[in-house]
This record gives structure tokens, C-alpha cells and sequence, in this order.
């Protein structure tokens, strides 16, 4: 009797343990067949000049460093009265990559603002890789995602991670960060970024 085939691998290109552990609840449950690691090898240099050509840049880089296929994503919040900013720049928004530092600046920026409205925007990359480590990638897909909402006046909320304390979303009583992990995870931009890349990933991995 043949031995049974072995799940095919997906890497989650990030060393952020907080988004490693959104992406497994996200994706976990919607692709059944497809075994889910971390990554822990080099970090790429993100310099490109948006969301989407950031997450290509990091699921690049892991599908070339490991050989298989890589997801990654590349996500900020974009607020109106700061002409887009944080933007790309959300993670390192303060320098110091803490995220209660980009709060307390974001709030700063924001002081004596009445236009609060702003969105959280996901990137979600899929790249598969050449025959060989080191070869240029073989297929490569992204998609967005958007979550529409306002900056808080004061932070509210223990739960998330980055912003989720200030970002107020559409239709909400509270701050994302007031939501549970299964609320959010429902109805978030990586939750869309990533609902939208979904078939792609089990058609090119499960056939």
C-alpha cells in the first residue's frame, strides 16, 4: 500500500511572533491539507515604496532562503489628516519600533486634528520558488485588503498589537484591540488580504 503523500509546506515569511500567531488562526483553518512553519532566516531589506511591493520583498526573500513556498504580508494604518502617514512606515513609525512609541506619536501628530478617519491596509504576497535556492521565483500573487475606521483620542483596549488600541473600525463600539481574536480576525484587513490570496495558495500548492 503507497504511503501516504506529505502535506505540502507554506512558509509564513515574518519574525513577528505577534502576526505568526494572527496568520496561523487566519489561515489555519481555511487551508486543511497545508502544513504551516515559521521562518527564521534572514530579514530582508524592506525598501520598497509600497504595501504590496514590501510583502513581495520578504515572501521573496523566504521562498528563495528555504526552497518552498512563502506568504507574507506588509501592513500599516494610513490616516487622512497626516497625508497617508504612518503608511508604510507604521512599524517603525517612532524609530524605535515599540509599538507604544508609534502610538504616542500618532497621537501627537493627530493633537487638535478633527479629521480622524483612517484604515488599516494589508498587503498579502504568495511567491513560490524556482527549481533551485537562489533561482528567481516561479509565481508570485498579491492581494489588499482594507479596513476602514478612525484614530481614538486615547489608546482603549489590552488586546492586538501595534495600532489596535487607537483604530476605532467602521461600525464598532470599541477599539480593535477591545475586539476578541475571532471578531477581528473576521472581518480585519489581513483577513481580507489574506481571504483573497487564499485559492491561489491551495491551487498552486494542493493542485
Amino acid at each position: 500500500m503507497p504511503e501516504p503523500l506529505a502535506a505540502p509546506i507554506l512558509v509564513l515569511a515574518t519574525h513577528n511572533a505577534h502576526k505568526v500567531e494572527e496568520l496561523r488562526r487566519i489561515l489555519g483553518p481555511r487551508l486543511d491539507g497545508i502544513r504551516l512553519v515559521g521562518y527564521d532566516g534572514p530579514e530582508p531589506v524592506e525598501d520598497g515604496d509600497s504595501f504590496e511591493a514590501n510583502a513581495l520583498i520578504k515572501a521573496r526573500a523566504a521562498a528563495r532562503h528555504t526552497g518552498l513556498a512563502a506568504i507574507a504580508d506588509d501592513s500599516g494604518i494610513v490616516v487622512d489628516a497626516l497625508d497617508g502617514a504612518p503608511g508604510i512606515h507604521s512599524a517603525r513609525y517612532a524609530g524605535s519600533r515599540d509599538d507604544a512609541d508609534n502610538r504616542d506619536l500618532l497621537l501627537a501628530n493627530l493633537e487638535g486634528s478633527e479629521d480622524r478617519s483612517a484604515r488599516f491596509v494589508c498587503a498579502a504576497a504568495f511567491v513560490a520558488p524556482g527549481a533551485s535556492e537562489g533561482t528567481e521565483v516561479a509565481f508570485e500573487h498579491v492581494e489588499t485588503g482594507v479596513w476602514e475606521g478612525d484614530v481614538l483620542r486615547a489608546a482603549s483596549g489590552s488586546g492586538g498589537f501595534g495600532y489596535d488600541p487607537l483604530f476605532h473600525p467602521q461600525g464598532e463600539q470599541g477599539s480593535a484591540a477591545e475586539m476578541t481574536a475571532e471578531e477581528k480576525n473576521a472581518v480585519s484587513h489581513r483577513s481580507i488580504a489574506f481571504g483573497r490570496i487564499l485559492g491561489i495558495v491551495r491551487g498552486h500548492l494542493l493542485g
